[in-house]
């Protein structure tokens, strides 16, 4: 925001007195905050460091101590130059005592052989200092327009890294609190070399504060989230050539300039409300949209409300032994089958799926497609007993409706089949979705044949591109418990995707941890546990690529502790891998031979590899 003295030296009314460098020459480039003139030997006590000191040396001291300490007094409080005029005090040239205490402490002196008026020195540099806070000033207020256009129109993450990238002319790296990129912006730089080996980099940056400046690592770092949850960090490389200086200039030209601090905190911030906004918005469209099986899950409506309006609809919950169900594709983009209308058009014909095997099966239930993914089905069952019949009998039904879609035999899939008033069935299909008979030559559907069978019967076992999963979460008692159930399930049907057993029916039990934790891997609460507990063992990894204890704690941990198992798995000498150990445990200030460390050791390098795996 500040010219430099070497753009000062150039301005006409200081060229007009012939300025000579005469100690200092690698100060050229500081910049000049303002120009004070002054004649006495004790002026540093009343500057604030950035000055450039004018003076005709009429009032310095006479002795070569003095001069000395008057230089160095000026170099301690940071002002940015002394320019003398030559005439009044010394004539031929400045003593060269002061020539040598300014090169000792960097601090640039210039000679003026001919007689300018001050006057007009100071108005030039001030009217440029003016010129340069205006167009500060204006570069500030285009940041403030930029990122509230963008959050008032909604612009995703993509859009405001990208237009912080542009007004700053820096790279601009979005990162999760696991240290991995969820977006990025190299400004013209190379992309490659910006993200190569990111995390160990990243946690490297270590500012100090919610918003700061590493000059160790030359990135400009804040905290990204809202309502006292932040779920990610802002970087912002500068200077933008990745060369940070060796030694970082003090006093007010201290890190990047103000404005940059500005955009990213501004960047932040509109990351943080559009995240806020997506959120609510969807909420808002489920409530106004989704069924009331929709309406269980996001507690959107009234409990008592969701009961009256379900029995109108024929299906009744009260005093009922209440299962959520989800059935959700192994595979979200099907070889064959992509863009919006083929996923709409799959989740359609499992939603008809759906609910001809919940008719067939003879099932009370409220269903409906709860997401781009999922159909969900709340079962009302009479007899709680009956769960598990009930549940097997509703996957064996609805693999044989998909498996009879895929041999092309119609009827089954296509258009539901009509129930008899006031049969289970019939109450089914009043809460089930409305189906929609497919058109006759829908290329989406597998061809008839030999390949239809093939794919037919690779569905109905749960394999292949079309294939499903079922996930049932725990029954309850109440309606009012009625959403756990159907989270659980939903929790389930994600984790499942991950196993390729063949289960007619996915519970709780076939998830385990790893499951579990792969489910809360996007969760910050977890990315923060991870950090926690191996937070240490990362950076030190980071700084000692070569030595990888990471994997040497996890080879200890699934060797279940037991220390010769893991030196031999590591392929290493006993003695080497207990030394490892001993290090782990000093960096992570844990014992390893306690039960309840490991334990909570080996869920966070589980959570770990959530978080890293897509």
């Amino acid at each position: 925001m500040f010219p430099t003295v070497r753009e000062v030296l150039a301005l006409g009314p200081v060229r007009h007195g012939a300025p000579r460098v005469v100690a200092g020459d690698a100060g050229l480039d500081q910049p000049v905050r303002w120009v004070h003139v002054a004649e006495v030997p004790d002026i540093a006590t009343l500057l604030g460091g950035g000055e450039l000191v004018l003076t005709t040396g009429i009032g310095l001291p006479g002795d070569d101590a003095g001069l000395r300490a008057f230089i160095g007094d000026l170099a301690d409080v940071g002002v940015s130059g002394l320019v003398v005029e030559l005439g009044r005090r010394y004539v031929s040239g400045v003593p060269r005592v002061m020539v040598a205490a300014a090169e000792r402490r960097g601090l640039p002196l210039v000679e003026l052989r001919r007689a300018t008026p001050f006057v007009r020195i100071t108005e030039a540099v001030h009217a440029l200092i003016v010129d340069a806070q205006l167009t500060e000033l204006r570069a500030t207020e285009e940041i403030h327009q930029r990122f509230n256009d963008l959050s008032v129109e909604g612009g995703d993450a993509a859009e405001v890294i990208r237009q912080a990238a542009e007004l700053s002319g820096c790279p601009v790296v979005l990162e999760n609190l696991s240290r991995q990129v969820l977006g990025y912006d190299p400004a013209g730089e190379s992309a490659e070399l910006l993200l190569d080996g990111w995390e160990q980099h990243s946690r490297r940056v270590r500012p100090t504060g919610r918003t700061a400046y590493d000059p160790d690592n030359g990135w400009l770092v804040t905290a990204v989230g809202a309502r006292g949850q932040d779920w990610g960090r802002l970087l912002l490389r500068w200077p933008a050539s990745g060369d940070v200086p060796s030694a970082q200039p003090s006093g007010p030209t201290a890190g990047p300039p103000t404005r940059l601090t500005i955009l990213i905190e501004r960047a932040a911030s509109t990351l943080a409300l559009g995240r806020l906004i997506r959120r609510d918005a969807e909420g808002l469209e489920r409530q106004i949209h989704r069924t009331l099986l929709t309406a269980l899950l996001d507690h959107s409506r009234p409990v008592d409300e969701v009961a009256l309006r379900a029995k109108a609809l024929g299906v009744v919950l009260d005093r009922r032994h209440l299962v959520g169900v989800m059935v959700r594709h192994r595979a979200e983009d099907p070889v064959g089958e992509t863009g919006p209308e083929a996923a709409q058009a799959r989740l359609r014909d499992l939603s008809e799926a759906v609910g001809q095997a919940l008719r067939e099966a003879k099932l009370t239930a409220l269903t409906s497609a709860v997401d781009d993914n999922s159909v969900g089905a709340l079962l009302a069952l009479t007899d709680p007993a009956a769960e598990d019949r009930a549940l097997s009998a509703f996957a064996s039904a609805l693999r044989r409706v998909r498996l009879d879609a895929g041999t092309g035999r119609p009827g089954l899939g296509v258009e539901p089949a009509r129930a008899t008033p006031g049969s289970d069935a019939s109450r089914s299909a009043s809460g089930a979705e409305s189906s929609r008979a497919a058109p006759d030559a829908d290329p989406s559907r597998p061809p008839f044949g030999v390949e239809a069978v093939r794919v037919g019967v690779e569905r109905a076992r749960g394999v292949g591109p079309g294939a499903v999963i079922v996930a049932a979460g725990s029954g309850v008692g109440t309606l009012r418990e009625a959403r756990r159930s159907l989270v659980e399930a939903r929790q389930i049907a994600e984790a499942a995707t991950r196993d390729r057993r063949d289960l007619a029916v996915f519970r709780l039990p076939h998830v385990g941890l790893a499951g579990l934790l792969h489910l809360l891997r996007d969760e910050p609460r977890l990315q923060t546990f991870v950090e926690r507990e191996l937070g240490a063992l990362l950076e030190y990894d980071a700084r000692h690529p070569r030595e990888r204890l990471l994997d040497t704690l996890r080879t200890y941990l699934e060797q279940g502790r037991n220390k010769s198992a893991g030196a031999a798995a590591a392929h290493l000498s006993r003695p080497a891998f207990y030394e490892r150990l001993a290090r782990i445990a000093r960096i992570l200030d844990v014992d390893l031979d306690s039960v309840e460390a490991s334990l909570s050791l080996h869920v966070a390098l589980l959570a770990l590899q959530a978080v890293r795996t897509p």
